[in-house]
C-alpha cells in the first residue's frame, strides 16, 4: 500500500503547475512589432510564417468553397438511370 500512495504521489508532481524556469517577458517586443505603421495589416506583421499560414487558410477556404458549389450542382442535377 504504501508503493502505491508514493507513485501517486509522484505523479502528481509530475503534473504540478509550478515552473523551474521563467521564461523571458517577450510582450514589449511583440507590441512594437505590431503597432509599428509599416503599411501591412495586423495578420501578416509576424513575418513569412503569417503569409504562408495566410495563403494556406485562403487556398483551402476557395477549395472548400468550390467543392461545396460542385456537390451542390451534383445534387441538384442526379444522373438519369439508363434503362
Amino acid at each position: 500500500m504504501k508503493s502505491l500512495l508514493t507513485s501517486r504521489i509522484g505523479s502528481l508532481r509530475f503534473f504540478s503547475t509550478s515552473t523551474t524556469q521563467q521564461m523571458k517577458n517577450r510582450v514589449p517586443e511583440y507590441q512594437k512589432l505590431f503597432q509599428e505603421d509599416n503599411g501591412l495589416p495586423v495578420h501578416l506583421k509576424g513575418g513569412t510564417t503569417d503569409a504562408l499560414m495566410y495563403r494556406l487558410s485562403m487556398s483551402l477556404s476557395i477549395f472548400g468553397v468550390a467543392y461545396c458549389v460542385f456537390e451542390l450542382y451534383r445534387a441538384a442535377n442526379p444522373k438519369k438511370k439508363s434503362e
